[in-house]
């Protein structure tokens, strides 16, 4: 058997199968390669750094954003069910990152806020995100960042043609 480098270079055997993606050119795999590598690079880098990891830091840097709002909007915005953002919040809390009260107006709702030391923590980590994002973008000129951004929203607004519980 060759070595997997050589394996690598090598063309795949034609197949009866049926059809193949190509890898290269399949937006959800391409989208979800890139976001899968940024975050656990981003994990690596913001735990040993800051003691987060970056489920916390999304959270974080969304209550910065929008403080006092419920896990729901949370979940909502980052796109996480309900349990593992129930942990992370949990996990926030005990370390003193978060508060969570219950809402005055609606005893079955909390509002979720970052501590002191919690926006001590993401102004920190804010810095180091910028400049990963500067790093990511610099092979792009400032006119194709924007192009970049705008393509982006307009798939995250189209997000619904797939994930309607009407499509099937």
């Amino acid at each position: 058997m060759p070595p997997s480098s050589t394996r690598a270079r090598q063309k795949p055997a034609p197949t009866d199968a049926g059809p193949t993606l190509d890898l290269e050119r399949y937006v959800p795999a391409f989208i979800t390669f890139i976001a899968n590598k940024l975050s656990n690079s981003a994990t690596a880098f913001y735990q040993k750094q800051f003691g987060v990891n970056v489920t916390e830091w999304r959270i974080m840097s969304l209550l910065a954003i929008e403080p006092g709002i419920p896990a729901s909007r949370i979940c909502h915005v980052i796109g996480f069910d309900k349990g593992p953002v129930s942990r992370t919040l949990a996990g926030l809390e005990k370390r003193g990152l978060i508060s969570i009260r219950t809402d005055p107006n609606d005893g079955r709702t909390h509002s979720i806020a970052l501590t002191a030391r919690g926006r001590a923590t993401h102004d920190k980590v804010i810095v180091a995100a910028f400049e990963r994002e500067r790093r990511l973008l610099s092979c792009l000129s400032k006119d194709e960042r924007e192009v970049l951004i705008d393509l982006l929203r307009r798939l995250h607004e189209n997000l619904g043609a797939v994930t309607d519980s009407s499509y099937s």
